[in-house]
C-alpha cells in the first residue's frame, strides 16, 4: 500500500477538550512549506546547519529564554523540519541548557506532566502551545526571509504535528528518536528523496509511544 503522507498530517488535529495552556510535555514536528530543504544537509549521519538552520536553532532556544514557563527537551533541526520536546508549566526558574552545534539538547529528567482536560480555548490562547509555536514560526520566517532576501515568502507549513507526552517511557522514546533522526534521514517520512517503499520510522515510534502513554 502506498504511504499516505497527507493522511498522517490529518491526524495532527488538536485534541478536543484539551487545554493547551496548562502544564504539559509535548512532542512536536514543524515542517517547511512544500518540504523544501532550507536548513542544511545531512552529511555522514549528522545534520550540518546552514545560516537559515542556525537562525531556527537560535530562535528555538530563545523560545525558552523569553518564557519562564517553557523548557526545552531534546530537539533536532533537520533539512526541512524540526522535531522537539517542549515542556510547558508554571514558572520554576530552571536553568536552560545550551544546545550543541548539532542542534540537539537533552531535557531535564522527570519533566513529563499530565494535563487535566478542560474546555478548549477559541484559537491559540496566550501562553498556549499553539501561541508559542505560532510566534516561533512568525519570528523564524521573518529572520530567514531577511537572511535569504525573500520578503513575504512562506517558510513553514500552516499546521504542525503534536503528541501529548504522558509517561516517562514515552519521553525517553521520543528523546531517543530525536537524537538519532539524522542517522535515519534516508527513511524519514519528510525526506523528499525518500522511497515510498521504505518504512516510516516516525510512524513506528508514534505507535510505540501511544502504547506507553496509557
Amino acid at each position: 500500500m502506498r504511504y499516505d503522507r497527507e493522511h498522517r498530517r490529518r491526524r495532527s488535529i488538536r485534541l478536543r477538550g484539551y487545554d493547551y495552556r496548562q502544564p504539559g510535555a509535548y512532542f512536536i514536528t514543524i515542517c517547511t512549506y512544500d518540504k523544501s530543504c532550507v536548513f542544511g544537509h545531512i552529511v555522514e549521519g549528522q545534520m550540518q546547519l546552514n545560516e537559515c538552520g542556525q537562525v531556527v536553532q537560535e530562535q528555538w532556544i530563545s523560545t525558552a529564554k523569553v518564557r519562564p514557563n517553557v523548557e526545552l527537551g531534546a530537539f533536532v533541526i533537520m533539512p526541512n523540519h524540526l522535531h522537539a520536546i517542549l515542556i510547558v508549566g508554571p514558572a520554576v526558574g530552571a536553568t536552560r541548557r545550551v544546545a550543541p552545534t548539532n542542534g540537539i539538547v537533552g531535557p531535564a529528567v522527570g519533566a513529563t506532566r499530565r494535563v487535566a482536560p478542560t474546555n478548549p480555548p477559541h484559537g491559540p490562547a496566550r501562553g498556549s502551545l499553539g501561541a508559542i509555536i505560532g510566534q516561533f514560526k512568525s519570528m523564524t520566517t521573518k529572520r530567514v526571509n531577511l537572511r535569504r532576501g525573500t520578503p513575504g515568502s512562506i517558510l513553514w507549513q500552516r499546521n504542525y504535528y503534536e503528541h501529548v507526552i504522558r509517561s516517562e517511557e514515552s519521553l525517553n522514546a521520543i528523546r531517543e528518536y530525536n537524537c538519532r533522526n539524522p542517522l535515519n534521514w534516508a527513511s524519514d517520512a519528510e525526506n523528499p528523496a525518500r522511497s515510498d517503499a521504505v518504512g516510516d520510522d516516525l510512524e513506528e515510534v508514534l505507535t510505540r509511544i501511544s502504547s506507553l502513554d496509557w
